[in-house]
């Protein structure tokens, strides 16, 4: 689900083609991208919390906003201590070479800190996850966003932009 360009940015989860998820109303889109949040979750291996906000529906680009829609649910991990959010990058990055999952990339950003990313894709869920590690921050954290394909609407309904 991601490309393959070399710029190193989150502009590899907003590529122009986002592959069909399938057919399947909002609130069905919405369950099963929560339910991969929550099996990345799992993947750290630690304790720790994540950030309340859930899912989003955004158009799927070049089509009809009323048919077409993709999932997008942003998340931050704290482990419960600082100390482990090493092992908790370690745990995802090593689980998202198992399960369906394909580890696309890893790279470390431009930004001060360097912060070490992971890109994967999971082809039978039709779903990319990005992570951001913020490991130099004075409260370390993990930042998760998981992207869906592009889901269609049953027929005869439209999408549920609530």
């Amino acid at each position: 689900m991601t490309d393959n360009d070399a710029s190193k940015s989150s502009s590899r989860m907003t590529a122009p083609h986002i592959p069909s998820a399938g057919t399947a109303g909002t609130e069905e889109a919405v369950a099963a991208v929560k339910e991969v949040s929550s099996q990345l979750y799992d993947f750290l291996g630690v304790p720790g919390t994540a950030s309340a906000p859930g899912p989003g529906i955004r158009e799927c680009q070049g089509k009809d906003p009323n048919t077409y829609f993709q999932v997008y649910h942003p998340w931050n991990f704290l482990p419960t201590s600082s100390a482990d959010i090493n092992t908790a990058m370690a745990n995802l990055k090593a689980k998202l070479s198992t399960d369906g999952w394909t580890l696309k990339d890893t790279y470390h950003d431009n930004s001060p800190n360097k912060n070490p990313n992971l890109i994967a894709d999971n082809n039978s869920r039709m779903v990319s996850v990005w992570s951001v590690m913020y490991g130099k921050r004075d409260t370390p954290s993990i930042g998760i966003e998981v992207r869906s394909g592009c889901y269609r609407v049953p027929e005869g309904q439209t999408v549920d932009h609530s």
